[in-house]
C-alpha cells in the first residue's frame, strides 16, 4: 500500500497539471470563436459558455488517456533518475510490482475515461448540437429580415423577406425560389408569411408558407403550373446535419445495434477508449526506463513518436472501419493487440535480466 501510494502520488501530480494546462488552453481557444461569433450576433454570450463547457466535455475523452501517459511517464523517469527506482529493486520490488502500482490507477483514469466516451460525449454533443441549431434558427431569422436574398444553408433554395416579426417568428411577404436544372423547371412559392426551418440536427428542415400561390414554372415553355394555397410545407435537405448527428450524439446502445460502417467504427472507439487508457498507461513504464542523472529529453522524445505512432494506429484502422475495408472484428481491437504485444515485448527483456 505504501509503494502503491508513492507511485500513485508521483503520477497524479504531473497528471493533475498538465490536464489543467491542457484543458486551460482547449477552453482559451474554444472560448476565443465562441466569443467571437457570439460578437457577431450568432450566438448569446450564454449559449457560448454553455458551447465552451460541452466542448471541453467532449474533448476530456482524449485528453484524459493522453495525460496519462505523459504523467506515468514523466513521474517513472523522475523515479530512475533520483535512483528511486534502484532503492526499490534493492529492497526487493520487482519491475512486475510497479506495473501493478500503475495498474491500479491506470483502472481509475480508465473508467472515468470510458464513463466519458460512452456516455458523457454523445450527451455533450446530443445538447451542443440542439443550442446550436436554436442559436442559427434565430441568427437567421435575423439575418433574413434586411430585404436581401439568402442562400439556406443545406439546400439549393433562394429566400428573401421584405419584414420580419421576431414575436411570433414569421416573415412578412416572402419569396422562395428554386431551379430543377434536370427537368428545366424552377419553382417559385410568394406568400404573405412564412415560418421558417429551425435547422434541427438530423432532421429535415421545414418550412411553413401562409396565404400564397406556388409556380412551377416550365423553362421549355411548354406548361406552367400555378397552385393558391392557404398553407404550405416545405421540406427542405440537411443531410450533412442529419450524419453529423446520427454518428457523435447517438446512443452507445444505439450504435451497437447498427450494421453501418460508420456507426461500427464509432461504437467500437467508444468501448475500447478505456482499454487503450489502460495500454497507454503500462507502456508509458518500461519507456521511462533511463539511468541516473540522464538527461529528460531522450524519454519524452521517445514517449512522443510511442503516442504518436500508437494513436495514428487507431485512427487509421478506424478510418479503414468507416470506408468499410474493415470489418468490425478485428475492426480497432487490431490496435490494441498490437499494444498489447508491444507492452509485451518492452517488458520481457526485464524479466529475462532478472532471471
Amino acid at each position: 500500500m505504501i509503494l502503491d501510494r508513492h507511485i500513485s502520488l508521483e503520477i497524479i501530480r504531473p497528471f493533475v497539471t498538465g490536464l489543467g494546462l491542457l484543458v486551460i488552453i482547449f477552453i482559451g481557444f474554444s472560448a476565443a470563436r465562441q466569443l467571437s461569433m457570439a460578437a457577431d450576433g450568432q450566438l448569446d454570450m450564454l449559449t457560448a459558455f454553455k458551447l465552451v463547457g460541452l466542448n471541453t466535455l467532449i474533448t476530456l475523452e482524449i485528453l484524459l488517456p493522453s495525460a496519462f501517459f505523459f504523467s506515468v511517464l514523466a513521474a517513472i523517469g523522475r523515479l530512475y533518475r533520483d535512483s528511486e527506482m534502484s532503492a526499490f529493486y534493492a529492497a526487493g520490488v520487482s519491475r512486475a510490482r510497479i506495473l501493478e502500482a500503475v495498474l491500479k490507477l491506470a483502472l481509475v483514469v480508465a473508467i472515468v475515461t470510458g464513463l466519458l466516451s460512452v456516455l458523457g460525449r454523445p450527451w455533450a454533443f446530443r445538447t451542443s448540437y440542439e443550442l446550436e441549431s436554436q442559436a442559427a434558427a434565430e441568427f437567421d431569422l435575423k439575418k433574413m429580415s434586411a430585404g436581401e436574398f439568402v442562400n439556406m444553408d443545406g439546400s439549393e433554395y433562394t429566400f428573401i423577406a421584405s419584414d420580419v416579426d421576431l414575436e411570433q417568428g414569421l416573415h412578412k411577404n416572402v419569396f422562395l425560389q428554386k431551379n430543377y436544372d434536370e427537368s428545366g423547371r424552377s419553382e417559385i412559392i410568394v406568400a404573405e408569411a412564412a415560418a421558417m426551418p429551425t435547422l434541427n440536427p438530423g432532421q429535415a428542415t421545414r418550412a411553413t408558407f401562409y396565404d400564397g400561390y406556388n409556380y412551377l414554372l416550365d423553362n421549355r415553355k411548354t406548361q406552367d403550373m400555378t397552385l393558391k394555397f392557404k398553407e404550405l410545407v416545405v421540406h427542405l435537405p440537411n443531410e450533412e446535419a442529419e450524419e453529423k448527428y446520427r454518428r457523435k450524439a447517438e446512443t452507445t446502445l444505439n450504435l451497437s445495434q447498427s450494421l453501418d460502417p460508420k456507426d461500427i467504427a464509432e461504437y467500437q472507439w467508444r468501448i475500447t477508449m478505456p482499454l487503450g487508457t489502460v495500454l497507454l498507461g503500462l507502456i508509458a513504464v518500461p519507456l521511462a526506463r533511463s539511468a541516473p542523472r540522464e538527461s529528460r529529453f531522450r524519454n519524452v522524445s521517445i514517449g512522443i513518436l510511442a503516442y504518436i505512432v500508437l494513436f495514428s494506429t487507431v485512427s487509421v484502422l478506424r478510418t479503414l472501419i468507416e470506408q468499410g475495408k474493415l470489418g468490425a472484428i478485428p475492426g480497432l481491437w487490431t490496435a490494441y493487440v498490437i499494444q498489447a504485444l508491444v507492452l509485451v515485448a518492452l517488458v520481457t527483456p526485464f524479466r529475462k535480466r532478472q532471471r
